[in-house]
């Protein structure tokens, strides 16, 4: 991951924090400051907190697992689901479906009736029902897909949640420390940091902030899935080399049999 540049997050207002009045006291350590009844948050322990959480992630996407993220708030839905789509992981930008995590099967459930829409348009089945029918099915498929459509290829847990805004996501936090998935947040000066596993003291109200952590971020993933893809290479051609060789010896050894079996005659 490249260096992370001081100035790049002054210029994003990764800084400002929120009104000293509405701070939640637990993130002390992070902030810096006060300027006009506004909290500003050290930027260099969010720098810190962003290489430990871009290490970690980096690992987790090597290891082939999926990061959820999450973000309903109107300011970061297009920028997650512009930054999650970038790295093939799934996303959450419309409401949190209450169990996501911890009722995943029947959410997968869900997420196949979808698909078995879908294999009624295709197959001709669709075609047989009446208007009405039709248009009832058509209106479930796109209420699935606007919830639902951005894990459809998620098909197990997520190795790990990424958050905007812990307060609003509180229950999606709590789903995940309640399966032990690791939770990584942009985590503001009103909210606590303490549930959150690797926290990244940062403004998350302003696109700009968002989106900047976010590259940070979603750049240390695509690392994580380089690594991964080289590993499956590099493997691959050990396998094709060890096999080839196999190969080679079978054939030497069936080649000095035929020759011993001839001597022999």
């Amino acid at each position: 991951m490249a260096n992370i540049d001081i100035k790049e997050l002054l210029d994003a207002g990764v800084h400002f924090g929120h009104l000293t009045r509405k701070w939640d006291p637990n993130m002390a350590p992070y902030i810096y400051t006060e300027r006009n009844g506004v909290h500003i948050i050290d930027l260099y322990k969010t720098v810190a907190k962003i290489e430990d959480t871009a290490n970690a992630l980096k690992k987790i996407a090597a290891s082939g697992r999926k990061i959820l993220f999450v973000a309903t708030k109107k300011q970061a839905k297009d920028i997650v689901a512009e930054k999650a789509e970038s790295v093939n992981m799934p996303y959450i930008t419309e409401r949190w479906p209450g169990g996501m995590l911890t009722n995943f099967v029947t959410i997968r459930k869900a997420v196949k009736k979808m698909a078995q829409i879908d294999r009624m348009q295709q197959d001709g089945t669709f075609k047989a029902l009446s208007k009405r029918e039709k248009l009832q099915i058509l209106r479930q498929r796109a209420k699935l897909e606007k919830n639902l459509g951005s894990i459809s290829d998620m098909t197990r847990l997520p190795g790990a949640l990424f958050v905007v805004d812990t307060k609003r996501e509180h229950i999606a936090i709590a789903e995940a420390k309640k399966l032990n998935l690791p939770i990584f947040a942009m985590v503001d000066t009103n909210s606590d940091p303490r549930p959150i596993d690797f926290a990244i003291p940062s403004n998350d109200d302003a696109s700009k902030s968002i989106d900047k952590i976010l590259s940070y971020v979603t750049e240390a993933i695509a690392e994580g899935l380089t690594e991964r893809k080289a590993d499956k290479d590099k493997a691959s051609a050990e396998k094709e080399a060890k096999e080839a060789a196999t190969a080679k010896v079978e054939k030497e050894v069936k080649t000095e049999v035929v020759t011993e079996v001839k001597e022999e005659k």
